[in-house]
């Protein structure tokens, strides 16, 4: 089967940068972050400028059309000095032309807001703000390991509001001893704040954290399904009046306030991705850089290639993709439009798929569009590996 799409693999227009420096590892992070190791930053922008610079050389004709989305995630992006952020910014435009309107998302802490940290978000462009704030409850945010207080996020909030307009924040569900009335409090903090887009997630126990190794001690219990189940649905709840739209499994947003940066990946577009654990997809491939700061730094000041998995997928592949993650979105899916891009029948190949998932009450599928029930979005992830899986 071929491997590429009739108009071509679709050209990347969005950018993610890890930047991995943090001042803490909280107890339940899995992600490729450093802690207490800033004196690397020099290094790391050393880096990043090499890997940009191997984006043009590769021949990724980066040049063709503008970068609409850019994600400073981490990590911590504002750990980086004004002067850092301002060469991390230089070599980005020095690779990619950069859209006027791109959405240019920076990940941050709360306690980071301050005029000078929004000066130099301001000053490189960033025009939408994450905030990890996890939670508004006291007993909670100790839990969890976050240095902040209710008092710190909402003025955060609002000072990041004030100056750039567009604030999302993460919220955490299911901590060890959390209440449903404990979750509906910070759910009901977060609605009444100014903030434009809100993403929930359920703690997970990741091997290799210490809140992995303190449950296998017997230190710390997870929430149950039936609780977590009632926090999710209570976020929907909270979440379902007219200002509000439940766009994605995990994400609600004020109107035209969607994750743009998000949209893309569900989309399939490709995206470009640099630093430590970043993930990119690009011409069909799929590749991961290696997650270790220190290796990664190691080995991209060496040779200049940080690479350490790699994946071609087959069309077919990409097609269920398309699917698998499109359905994410609330929209739901056109099949026919995954037809056009791909010329896959997805329809015809997972007939028996498609009829066992009605069956199941999880999707509807009706003139080509396929979309996740109520039900549905609660199994979301048996939707996905159903679209993926090949027949036995």
């Amino acid at each position: 089967m071929t491997r590429v799409p009739p108009g071509g693999w679709p050209q990347p227009q969005s950018l993610y940068v890890h930047v991995p420096f943090c001042r803490h590892r909280c107890g339940y992070c899995n992600f490729s972050v450093i802690a207490g190791r800033d004196e690397l930053q020099d290094q790391y922008l050393d880096a990043i400028e090499r890997e940009l610079a191997g984006i043009t050389r590769d021949g990724a004709r980066p040049d063709e059309l503008p970068l609409q989305t850019i994600f400073l995630g981490g990590g911590t992006p504002t750990r980086l000095s004004a002067a850092r952020l301002q060469r991390l910014h230089r070599a980005i435009a020095e690779t990619f032309p950069i859209a006027d309107d791109a959405e240019i998302t920076a990940e941050a802490n709360p306690e980071d807001i301050t005029p000078e940290c929004l000066d130099a978000l301001q000053a490189i462009g960033v025009n939408r703000i994450s905030l990890g704030v996890q939670s508004f409850n006291a007993d909670k945010l100790r839990c969890l390991e976050r240095s902040h207080d209710e008092s710190i996020a909402l003025d955060a909030i609002e000072t990041a509001h004030q100056r750039v307009g567009n604030v999302s924040i993460d919220l955490i569900f299911g901590a060890p001893n959390e209440t449903l009335a404990t979750w509906q409090n910070d759910l009901s903090i977060a609605a009444a704040s100014s903030i434009s887009h809100v993403s929930t997630y359920a703690l997970t126990f990741e091997k290799g954290t210490s809140f992995w190794s303190r449950r296998s001690r017997g230190d710390l219990s997870e929430a149950d399904e039936t609780l977590e189940l009632q926090m999710y649905e209570a976020a929907q709840q909270q979440f379902s009046t007219a200002s509000w739209q439940q766009y994605e499994i995990s994400s609600f947003a004020r109107e035209s306030f969607r994750c743009q940066h998000n949209l893309a990946y569900w989309a399939g577009r490709g995206w470009h991705a640099v630093g430590p654990g970043a993930a990119r997809f690009v011409d069909g491939r799929r590749e991961v850089n290696h997650r270790s700061t220190t290796t990664y730094l190691k080995r991209m000041l060496a040779s200049g290639n940080a690479t350490d998995e790699t994946e071609t997928i087959t069309l077919e592949q990409y097609t269920r993709e398309l699917a698998a993650f499109g359905v994410r979105q609330l929209d739901g899916i056109n099949l026919s439009t995954i037809h056009d891009r791909t010329s896959i029948d997805l329809e015809a190949l997972l007939v028996e798929t498609l009829t066992k998932l009605q069956s199941m009450e999880l999707v509807t599928h009706q003139n080509h569009h396929l979309r996740l029930t109520r039900r549905g979005i609660l199994f979301a992830d048996t939707v996905a590996s159903a679209l993926l899986s090949e027949p036995n």
